[in-house]
């Protein structure tokens, strides 16, 4: 995902929450400056061609269903707390998507067994950003940010974990991706978190639309997702 591809749905996203540019530009510097080595995304090899199964952290994650297509998938890629849940069925990840939000001794230990975590900088983590990451081994550390990248730190695309969980594993050529663990609605969250889960249902949209491959999460709604504030193709 090339920066100015991503760019203008980004625009809509911080417009939609009213968030501010110059927040999510501070996460990114403060990742950049603390970290004095990264994570190189071509690490991630065992995604290529691969079944990735991409974990979110909803209840339906400790189902004997989804924890069984995760097993069944070549690797998983883990949202959040959803990591916590695998490890407890005995369900490794080859990667961990997070913003510091949950967890962090997850987080930590993960980096420091030789697991890369994808770390995402933003204007409401600066504080977790200070105090985690460099308890963390920064060579496992793959520092994201939703602005424009810069020094190490890159931009794969999304906004919640689940979704740039998805958007990584596509950047790094991941074959086929199946959804386990991931609740549009879930009637259990705050307002905000369900306007989030919206925006990462649209954003799942445009991916399985780039990708040529039908998402079987989004079976049953697609006719009902907002795509206005998609690339053109989808007005």
């Amino acid at each position: 995902m090339e920066f100015d591809e991503w760019e203008p749905v980004y625009n809509a996203i911080l417009e939609d929450f009213g968030y501010d540019r110059t927040g999510d530009e501070r996460g990114r510097d403060r990742l950049d400056s603390i970290l004095n080595a990264s994570f190189d995304p071509a690490g991630l090899s065992p995604l290529r061609d691969a079944t990735v199964a991409v974990a979110g952290a909803g209840p339906s994650l400790e189902t004997d269903a989804d924890l069984e297509r995760a097993r069944d998938a070549d690797v998983v890629v883990g949202a959040s707390s959803a990591v916590d849940t695998l490890t407890a069925h005995g369900i490794d990840v080859e990667c961990m998507v997070t913003d510091l939000d949950k967890n962090p001794e997850t987080v930590e230990r993960l980096t420091l067994d030789g697991v890369p975590v994808a770390i995402h900088g933003h204007g409401d983590n600066l504080e977790a950003i200070r105090d985690v990451v460099p308890n963390c081994a920064h060579e496992y550390v793959l520092p994201t940010t939703q602005a424009e990248p810069r020094g190490r730190v890159r931009n794969f695309g999304g906004f919640t974990d689940g979704d740039r969980a998805a958007f990584l594993a596509d950047d790094v050529g991941a074959a086929e991706l199946v959804f386990v663990g991931w609740d549009f609605d879930d009637s259990t969250v705050d307002s905000a978190k369900a306007r989030k889960l919206e925006w990462a249902e649209r954003l799942l949209y445009w991916l399985e639309t780039r990708r040529e491959q039908r998402f079987d999460v989004l079976d049953g709604r697609r006719s009902e997702i907002e795509t206005g504030d998609l690339p053109a193709q989808f007005s």
